[in-house]
């Protein structure tokens, strides 16, 4: 016989559609939420991982500034070596050079002349004295022109201060300065240059007196200054009046 199915099918299909719905509906939460956990994961383990490179980064920063400071420190230590250097080597140049220099002002300085100060600037150094006269000074000029140590001199000033407070010594009554600039080793001058005097055999007296001839000629010109000075002093001294009529007895005298 036929078999019909009086229940209620549809609800059934209905209540299970249902169901499945549901089961979907949950599956692809739970998916969504997985997928929503993992990604946050993901993206903190990307966080970490920057950051740990970024420490890395920042731990090396730090180890590149102290390698900085390290450096600066080493230039500024290589600088005052180097100056150190640079100051000992010319002091190891001129080693010699106060020894000659020394010596020289010794064998430079004529009779009747006396220094009373000696200052030193760079290569230029100012001699202060006095001397008996003003041919003592040129001899001295000479003297110093000649020396292979020294440079060419520079006369500054010569006054005669006889009777002044400045004068403790009356046989030496004119106060001068000298520049002369100093020479460096291995620019020393050769024998016979400046009006040196030369080797022998090398060149003729005519020449070495050629050569003398400017420093006597400045010799002349400073002893006549001498003794124009020392004229009008006298003059100024001595009253005129005075002195004719001691002149006409000296006449009458003779």
């Amino acid at each position: 016989m036929a078999r019909i199915n009086l229940l209620p099918w549809r609800s059934e299909r209905r209540k299970q559609r249902e169901r499945e719905f549901y089961a979907l509906l949950g599956f692809t939460a739970l998916a969504g939420a997985l997928a929503v956990l993992l990604w946050f994961l993901m993206m903190g383990a990307r966080i970490d991982n920057q950051n740990a490179r970024n420490s890395r980064l920042q731990t090396e920063i730090k180890k590149l500034d102290e390698q900085i400071k390290e450096i600066e420190e080493l230039d500024r230590t290589r600088s005052r070596l180097l100056t150190r250097k640079n100051a000992i080597e010319q002091l190891q140049a001129n080693r010699s050079q106060m020894v000659h220099l020394f010596d020289e002002i010794v064998k430079t300085i004529p009779d009747g002349t006396r220094l009373t100060g000696l200052k030193q600037s760079g290569d230029m150094l100012t001699l202060e004295g006095n001397a008996e006269s003003n041919a003592r000074v040129a001899s001295y000029m000479r003297n110093i022109d000649k020396s292979p140590w020294m440079g060419r001199s520079d006369l500054k000033k010569i006054e005669n201060k006889a009777g002044t407070k400045e004068i403790v010594d009356v046989r030496l009554p004119n106060v001068f300065s000298l520049n002369v600039k100093l020479l460096k080793a291995g620019d020393q001058k050769p024998e016979g240059q400046d009006g040196a005097a030369p080797a022998e055999g090398a060149a003729p007296a005519a020449d070495a007196a050629a050569a003398a001839q400017p420093k006597a000629d400045l010799g002349t010109q400073l002893e006549n200054a001498a003794g124009q000075l020392v004229e009008a002093k006298k003059a100024a001294a001595e009253p005129v009046p005075a002195a004719a009529p001691k002149a006409a007895g000296k006449e009458g005298g003779q």
